[in-house]
């Protein structure tokens, strides 16, 4: 089986230089490509470079909402320069109204913007969303959208917005940190995502799996804390099989023809 996962970031620096390694393990897991978020401009060289070293990286280059108070004044003519040297995805864009101390002021701005320069490309765009989703859907309502669509990655909003977000063009990511008990309303959310809209993600190195399903425990050698690896991709389709009550080989065939439409082959 071919795995696709739809949202890390391989570029953190809690993996500690060990990218290689790293991409060594989820070889093994049979992960076929993954898209490696940077989420402000000091990110988006190192996501460059791994995409030039590792065929397997889809670079996406965008602001994130909890770093866009950090932009320089030349923040978009810069992602239009990354873009255009590696035109992958947009993103990690979107809206956050949980973060304590977040303002959010300059948030929306940056979005619509960021959208913008998708559209004018149409690559499709990796979306974070806390806490703010009847905002997020008046304005991809009130914006152009690239036709390929869009990611909701680590969709958390409510199963009422699944067939609205759908028609505006919307994918929804399903991590394997919804493994977790206390993510029962996730859980219930995601059986109800359309087949053709589904697509699976590890959020490395955030977002871990309940321990029994760790298949790659790993630990930031900074501070001892563990973290999420990448390879764990394939743990995450197994609680996806599980909890869709599928078939993992057809899960993962449905989940790499979703993949393919909405970032490419290539």
């Amino acid at each position: 089986m071919k795995l696709y996962d739809a949202h890390n970031h391989l570029q953190d620096g809690r993996f500690a230089g060990r990218q290689t390694e790293l991409l060594a393990a989820c070889a093994s897991e049979g992960v076929a490509r993954m898209v490696v978020n940077g989420a402000c401009e000091a990110e988006w060289p190192q996501v460059l470079a791994l995409a030039r070293a590792h065929p397997v990286v889809l670079p996406s280059f965008g602001y994130h909402p909890w770093y866009v108070g950090e932009r320089t004044a030349d923040w978009q003519a810069n992602l239009v320069r990354f873009l255009e040297q590696a035109p992958g995805a947009v993103g990690e864009i979107g809206l956050d109204r949980w973060k304590p101390g977040l303002a959010y002021e300059g948030q929306e701005d940056v979005f619509v913007a960021q959208l913008r320069l998708a559209v004018e490309r149409n690559l499709p765009v990796s979306i974070h969303c806390l806490q703010a989703w009847g905002r997020l859907a008046e304005l991809l309502r009130a914006n152009p959208r690239p036709e390929r669509g869009f990611l909701l990655h680590s969709f958390g909003g409510p199963r009422e917005m699944i067939v609205p977000l759908a028609k505006l063009g919307a994918y929804f990511g399903l991590p394997g940190y919804f493994a977790h008990e206390r993510k029962a309303r996730q859980r219930d959310t995601f059986k109800h995502v359309p087949r053709d809209r589904l697509l699976i993600e590890t959020d490395a190195p955030d977002q871990r799996l309940p321990d029994v399903r760790n298949a790659h425990p790993l630990t930031a050698p900074q501070t001892g804390q563990a973290i999420n690896h990448p390879a764990n991709l394939g743990a995450a389709y197994r609680f996806a099989a599980e909890l869709l009550g599928r078939p993992i080989d057809e899960l993962a065939a449905q989940v790499e023809e979703n993949f393919l439409r909405l970032f490419g082959a290539s």
